[in-house]
């Protein structure tokens, strides 16, 4: 049996421009015709008021540092400090646990407006590295997870293997690592895709996996024509360690052993040289942006620009969870330029939209995804326009409103396969997203 309804969006962003009054047809979780220039609700339709975007995908999350928030912004300290406090976070998680903490975090995705989200996982065992009787119950809790949440997810299932260039997993690690990259590959075969769910890989990074077991996970993510994401260049130790192990870049290395390509991302990608910046071009990699974790952590500002121009697409994740808001992570990643060049207008706003939603779903291998147009899933997000943010530009600056004005509060309704997941503000999955958070932050104290 065909499931059709009707939406009507007040306002509607097609890509390039705004449009007022649009029907959008949705059967069996698809768009099946957007019909422009309706200007009243057909009979029977449910109303979208505000401006309506495509769906809006999160590239890069690790579910658990969401338990972070708060309590790593005390004192001072560098990235490598923080993770210690990351660590102590991880060795507390069970499947059950984790399920709990990453429902609540995709429910408040979903809050944001998020339709899809790339969970970077490598929280794979119990802690000390013994498996679980499942060895995916991890991943298959966050599957789950997405699934009670309302929201698509990719899982990237990842391989961390080394503390460091030759080191082996430190104590906190033991429960990240398969061993092998061999080992790795065999556990990550058996996980199984479903309708809201697919399977990903990713290299924690050059540091967490050693050279002559890249092309191993390579050849498992091509094989199966999967995304393939790796951490690449977040810190400038990361590359002086693989300069003195390797005598090259990050880049390089996985550029020789055949980690690179188009259905590649590489996250972060802050400090590369020109040749870096070929590199990943060239090989039709792609970048994702997480400018407030990149900020957080004092990383630095990634050469986004300069990549782009090189013919890397350009996606944006919320990382480590400092907060949950995409429009801030577009409109962040043109303001750290305007800071850094001192220079104004680098993206449109739709072209910050667009790595947003359809750029960042082709990342997490969703590429029917990310448009307001037949065929595609029928995922929406619509944002307010009268609220005090929001209020007083002109509809047809929908946009620019939504990337330089809004954020994560306006968002008013989420549609994910054609049925509401967040109606006014309110999640239809989850009865009481803040609770489940505190609840399952609490619980992780120990």
């Amino acid at each position: 049996m065909t499931h059709t309804r009707t939406y009507w969006l007040e306002h509607a962003w097609l890509d390039t421009y705004v449009e007022q009054g649009v029907a959008v047809e949705v059967a069996d979780g698809r768009i099946a015709a957007v019909r422009t220039d309706v200007p009243t609700p057909p009979p029977g339709a449910e109303i979208l008021r505000g401006l309506t975007l495509p769906g809006l995908a999160n590239a890069h999350s690790h579910a658990f540092h969401r338990a972070l928030r708060s309590t790593v912004q005390v004192g001072s300290g560098t990235f490598w400090t923080w993770r210690e406090v990351m660590y102590s976070f991880a060795d507390q998680l069970t499947p059950e646990s984790y399920h709990a903490l990453a429902r609540a975090v995709y429910a408040e995705m979903a809050l944001a407006g998020v339709t899809a989200v790339g969970e970077f996982h490598y929280l794979h065992h119990a802690p000390g590295g013994t498996p679980y009787s499942d060895p995916n119950a991890m991943g298959e809790a966050l599957i789950a997870a997405a699934a009670d949440a309302g929201i698509r997810i990719t899982l990237l299932d990842t391989a961390y293997l080394s503390s460091g260039f030759g080191e082996a997993p430190n104590v906190h690690q033991l429960r990240f690592s398969d061993g092998s990259a061999e080992a790795w590959a065999e556990r990550c075969s058996v996980l199984k895709e479903q309708d809201h769910a697919r399977i990903g890989a990713a290299v924690h990074s050059v540091r967490a996996v050693p050279a002559g077991q890249l092309a191993t996970v390579a050849r498992w993510a091509e094989e199966r024509r999967a995304p393939l994401h790796v951490h690449l260049s977040e810190q400038t130790a990361e590359n002086d360690a693989c300069q003195a192990a390797y005598g090259c870049t990050p880049t390089r290395l996985l550029a020789d052993h055949g980690v690179l390509g188009p259905r590649t991302t590489g996250v972060h990608n802050t400090h590369l040289t020109d040749e870096d910046i070929a590199l990943v071009g060239g090989s039709g990699t792609g970048t994702c942006m997480c400018p407030t974790t990149e900020r957080d952590l004092a990383d630095g500002i990634g050469p986004a620009v300069a990549l782009q121009k090189a013919g890397s697409a350009l996606s944006l994740g919320s990382d480590s969870h400092a907060v949950i808001d995409l429009l801030e992570e577009a409109r962040a990643m043109e303001l750290n330029e305007r800071l850094r060049t001192r220079s104004r207008g680098h993206w449109t706003a739709a072209a910050l939209l667009r790595a947003a939603t359809a750029d960042g779903h082709a990342a997490l291998g969703w590429d029917e995804a990310g448009a307001i147009e037949a065929g595609a899933l029928a995922d929406l997000t619509t944002i307010a326009l009268d609220s005090v943010r929001t209020a007083g530009p002109l509809p047809r600056l929908g946009a620019e409103t939504a990337v330089f004005a809004a954020s994560a509060a306006d968002v008013r309704h989420t549609v994910v396969a054609g049925r509401h997941v967040v109606r006014d503000g309110v999640h239809a999955l989850v009865p009481d997203v803040p609770q489940a958070l505190a609840q399952a932050v609490d619980a992780l104290r120990g």
